[in-house]
């Protein structure tokens, strides 16, 4: 098993090779400014491109940005105390000189860690039990399960735990080995099966079976997704750090249903 001391440490590490920086950018008092770039063992759900991406664990910024966009971004950071620069309105600021450059806010989530003094298999009124890939096949196509797996990326979905009322699956926790160290943790519980323990039962299970092969169990959500927080911290995680990511306008505005097709 890890401490906490060495689970942080690993999650550093990973950020560092996720947005081309070093371990110790996240500890420094001051911004640090790295060129984005994304290397072959980055977590698997980074796709380019990205303009930048902002990363704190509570200490600082570590700005990752391509080259046209860097003298923007520094004058964000330095514009704003670094934790609002997460905040509106002062996001809008950034918003409103990113959008003439083709470039939109895109991705906000706060990420969830183990808190290894915490942790431990909670239980609930259901039978559960391990599930592997060949259980997810048949449930990629089920909406309800569409948090705790992934469609696109199948192969990387490799445990889960489910909870079962007679036969019947009512909700599950699964994770994807994004990266090699750390596998991330979704997790779907059908609407009349909720407020039952069910949820924080299959997290805190599943972040157990994971750590048990020794990687770092994280979980990830929207910061206005009260739910999930609360189910994170009821499982045993804590808040660790925070992402914010700017992309090209066009993903944006298809991700909200509201592009228009181009003429070639």
């Amino acid at each position: 098993m890890f401490t906490n001391q060495e689970i942080i440490g690993l999650a550093m590490g990973q950020s560092a090779i996720d947005i081309n920086a070093r371990d110790t950018d996240f500890l420094k008092d001051s911004n640090v400014i790295v060129k984005c770039e994304l290397g072959p063992l980055a977590r698997k759900y980074y796709k380019e491109p990205i303009a930048c991406n902002l990363v704190s664990y509570g200490n600082n910024i570590v700005a990752s940005v391509k080259d046209e966009y860097r003298k923007l971004v520094e004058e964000y950071l330095h514009r704003f105390e670094f934790y609002h620069c997460f905040e509106t309105p002062n996001m809008n600021w950034l918003e409103k000189r990113m959008e003439p450059l083709g470039q939109k806010i895109c991705f906000m989530a706060e990420y969830f860690l183990p808190d290894m003094n915490r942790i431990s298999r909670l239980s609930c009124a259901y039978e559960v039990k391990l599930m592997g890939q060949k259980d997810f096949l048949k449930l990629y196509d089920v909406p309800q399960w569409s948090n705790a797996l992934c469609k696109d990326r199948k192969e990387l979905d490799v445990l889960g735990v489910g909870a079962y009322e007679k036969g019947k699956l009512i909700g599950l926790a699964a994770c994807s080995a994004d990266c090699d160290s750390m596998w991330q943790i979704g997790v779907d519980v059908l609407p009349e099966y909720r407020k039952k323990g069910i949820a924080s039962s299959l997290t805190s299970s599943l972040a157990m079976e994971v750590l048990e092969r020794g990687k770092v169990p994280f979980y990830c959500c929207a910061w206005s997704n009260v739910r999930s927080s609360r189910n994170a911290i009821k499982s045993g995680f804590l808040p660790a750090w925070v992402e914010m990511t700017v992309k090209p306008a066009n993903i944006v505005d298809e991700m909200n249903g509201s592009s228009e097709p181009t003429e070639e």
